[in-house]
């Protein structure tokens, strides 16, 4: 699998909705428990929506295959201490992990934050989840990484957790 042939965008409200409902329902028990903290089965017509909406708070991107949904990402922007933050959450389907899809979504959707205000980004990962949590100290040294029970809060500068990126954000 070539992480060049796959496309990253906007999600489209309405029009996505049925791609997203057939990629969550494709994804393995282990990776539905580590983005969404537990197994929910068949998706709801609510969290399939809430994973497409995009607003002045709300972000969401699409890696597709061809027409195929093979990862997700979103963002909500908050004020927080230092400034807006932008909590993000990211999903790649099963056989596409590990080669770059989720990366590519994460700075994506960090670019876009920038450009909308976001200084700093959190995200929430399972304590099991040793792929992402080695891809974090990897791709931002200095985060604040915080554990509470079987979750892991992250914190990092979104200067820093930008670094290395190139191009501009997608359109908005």
């Amino acid at each position: 699998m070539d992480v060049r042939v796959v496309e990253v965008r906007a999600a489209r409200p309405g029009d996505d909705e049925q791609r997203v409902r057939l990629f969550v329902a494709g994804l393995s028990q282990d990776t539905l428990t580590n983005r969404f903290f537990v197994g929910p089965g068949r998706p709801s017509a609510s969290l399939i929506r809430a994973m497409v909406a995009r607003d002045d708070r709300r972000d969401a991107l699409l890696a597709l295959q061809g027409d195929a949904v093979i990862g997700h990402a979103m963002s909500y922007l908050a004020d927080g201490s230092s400034g807006v933050e932008a909590e993000i959450a990211v999903v790649v389907d099963d056989r596409w992990q590990g080669i770059g899809v989720g990366s590519r979504l994460v700075r994506t959707l960090l670019r876009r934050a920038s450009v909308r205000g976001a200084v700093a980004v959190g995200m929430d990962v399972m304590t099991e989840n040793r792929r992402v949590l080695s891809m974090v100290r990897r791709a931002w040294p200095s985060a604040t990484i915080t554990t509470e029970g079987t979750s892991v809060e992250i914190k990092a500068d979104l200067a820093f957790a930008e670094q290395g990126s190139v191009g501009s954000p997608l359109t908005m």
